[in-house]
């Protein structure tokens, strides 16, 4: 499991194109032909990146960018525009809006990777600095954590199990997903190692540690509270 990207194409011919060669490059990627069925799909799920056709049956995609951001939950998803259409003025106002970038069709599929690569890159280092949630605190800088305000004293891998978590709310990470961010995919471990180390994290955590939800057979997740 990787970096979750939402393609929004209805061009069949496009979207398998994208989904192909983001797969390749070892991105869980999702498809939707309108932005109607995308909402929905958003309503439970929060992707690292969002692929955007602007010409869509439906809710079109200027006014889905809108929606998007003005929404608390979402209003942080990078958005890649995809569109035919090259006004300028168009272009200034989608980035107004919140985008992030686009990319003119028909383009080339080098180009559209390493304008994701670019994006996920951005979106990671902006986020790189104290993460808050649901009474835990983490400060990658500082190697510093704290629970209700209260310092604990965590190993490195389970500091990066956390931070890792922390960064992902709500989001199941397969054992493979965090063996090869923790530990590196080279490092010969096994899947017990993850939940060993789990085991105790959960501990240090105290009462915070039942917000880590074991899910049988897949990994875990961290489900935070609202």
């Amino acid at each position: 499991m990787n970096e979750i990207i939402t393609v929004i194409e209805d061009d069949p011919h496009i979207s398998e194109l994208i989904e192909f060669n983001l797969k390749k490059e070892g991105y869980e990627t999702y498809i939707f032909d309108n932005a109607n069925d995308a909402l929905i799909f958003l309503g439970g799920s929060k992707p690292d990146l969002i692929i955007l056709d602007l010409m869509l049956p439906g809710l079109q995609g200027e006014d889905f960018v809108k929606f998007v951001k003005s929404k608390d939950e979402l209003k942080e998803i990078p958005i890649l525009i995809s569109t035919a259409k090259t006004d300028d003025e168009l272009f200034v106002k989608l980035l107004e809006s919140g985008a992030d970038d686009f990319i003119v069709k028909p383009f080339s599929v080098k180009v559209l990777v390493a304008k994701v690569k670019a994006i996920l890159r951005r979106a990671f280092d902006q986020s790189n600095n104290t993460i808050s949630l649901s009474g835990i605190e983490l400060n990658p800088e500082s190697f510093e954590v704290y629970i209700d305000g209260k310092q604990i004293e965590l190993t490195k891998t389970e500091f990066l199990i956390l931070e890792l978590l922390l960064r992902k709310p709500n989001k199941v990470l397969s054992r493979e997903y965090i063996l090869n961010h923790v530990w590196g995919g080279d490092v010969d471990v096994g899947d017990r190692t993850v939940d060993v180390h789990l085991s105790k994290l959960r501990k240090k955590l105290g009462n915070k540690g039942n917000l880590i939800k074991s899910i049988p057979r897949i990994g875990y997740k961290l489900k935070a509270q609202q």
